[in-house]
């Protein structure tokens, strides 16, 4: 054990210099509850946080290539893109708008924005669910079936460049094997999958 005492002329020795802030990267890890009853934090080790930020980074910037090459080629945005395709994969290309801000993850106005606009193209109608007088459904109309169909080829492209190619076949199931591990915890009903039953 080091005593500390003073310095040569007899002052007191420079305090220590304050140890290196830890990573603000938030932790999946629960945190460990010391005497006392605080928390503390278990900040990301190394291989932890470099694969927090590298998830991040995809996230930040796959969603806008995909949108700006969607509008350019299609003159649609990824959000319409997948509106419209969450509908023709329906057997009746049908969904209550509820659920269908469910599978896109999208609020009920920015839904219901949306849906104004690509109505208004004649790519969707909406109406009251006859099964339901007090739900709304959405319908692919045969417009809004004939752009998905063109545009899709372009969108799978991009998909396959940006995402699979870049991988080997057993890098892709370990991708969606770890998906599939975080979406239990942050969809654990299930409720972004579009072959999910609305009822």
């Amino acid at each position: 054990m080091v005593a500390v005492g003073t310095g040569a002329d007899g002052s007191a020795p420079p305090p220590p210099a304050p140890p290196p802030a830890p990573s603000t990267a938030p932790s999946t890890a629960p945190a460990t509850a010391p005497a006392g009853g605080r928390r503390r934090t278990r900040w990301l080790d190394e291989d932890e946080r470099g694969t927090w930020l590298s998830l991040l980074r995809v996230m930040t910037k796959l969603p806008p290539i995909l949108d700006a090459r969607l509008e350019r080629e299609s003159g649609l945005r990824l959000f319409e893109y997948t509106i419209l395709a969450m509908l023709s994969e329906q057997p009746d290309a049908t969904l209550r708008m509820s659920h269908l801000a469910s599978v896109t993850n999208a609020s009920p106005s920015r839904l219901s924005h949306a849906a104004r606009h690509l109505e208004a193209r004649g790519y969707l109608v909406r109406g009251p669910d006859p099964d339901d007088g007090r739900c709304i459904r959405a319908v692919l109309t045969a417009a809004g079936r004939r752009v998905v169909e063109a545009s899709a080829p372009g969108h799978v492209a991009a998909v396959r460049e940006l995402v699979l190619e870049p991988l080997t076949r057993p890098q892709l199931r370990a991708l969606r094997e770890a998906n599939e591990r975080i979406l239990r915890l942050v969809d654990p009903d299930g409720s972004t999958d579009p072959m999910r039953s609305a009822t």
